[in-house]
């Protein structure tokens, strides 16, 4: 069994209108959100091998708030193709994981990991499954579960959705 938790980046900020896009922070909201999150994940005993992350300056600072809450820190792989990547493009770089790997944790960007999220999820909560095909929040954490004992399980339609929760759940 391979799990795949996508955390999409919290709530970035606006107010420099010459910042590129890349070196965005996250605003006050958005890195109260990230904190939520990593308690959230604690609390539900999750502990990802590995961590890719986006180049993005929104993402990293995500990840670190997150994994500050974490009881151990993973290994964290900052990859400067995971920005904005496409839901392809973030598959093929899940299928490429070592198979020792048995759980693992990629930050990025929409719209490309809310179709990826969708594109994989086969099954799961019906109730959550409409909720994650309708949207995936800033912040918001998806748990994907596959039969296997490779990375080339992760294809679309054979993902179980487990876990879904966006930081307004949490308060």
């Amino acid at each position: 069994m391979k799990t795949l938790h996508l955390l999409r980046h919290a709530k970035s900020s606006w107010a420099n209108a010459g910042l590129d896009d890349h070196e965005r922070p996250l605003d006050p909201r958005g890195a109260r959100a990230a904190t939520l999150m990593g308690i959230c994940l604690a609390q539900e005993g999750v502990r990802p091998g590995l961590v890719l992350c986006s180049s993005a300056r929104r993402t990293r600072e995500t990840a670190e708030r997150v994994l500050a809450e974490l009881p151990a820190k993973p290994p964290v792989v900052v990859e400067r193709d995971l920005y904005l990547a496409a839901p392809s493009a973030l598959c093929e770089r899940v299928q490429s994981l070592d198979a020792a790997l048995e759980s693992v944790l990629v930050v990025g960007h929409n719209p490309g990991l809310h179709e990826l999220a969708v594109w994989l999820a086969g099954s799961g909560d019906p109730q959550g499954l409409r909720r994650l095909r309708a949207k995936l929040p800033t912040g918001a954490w998806v748990e994907l579960r596959f039969e296997g004992s490779a990375w080339n399980c992760v294809e679309p339609g054979r993902g179980e959705l487990g876990r879904f929760v966006a930081p307004k759940d949490l308060v």
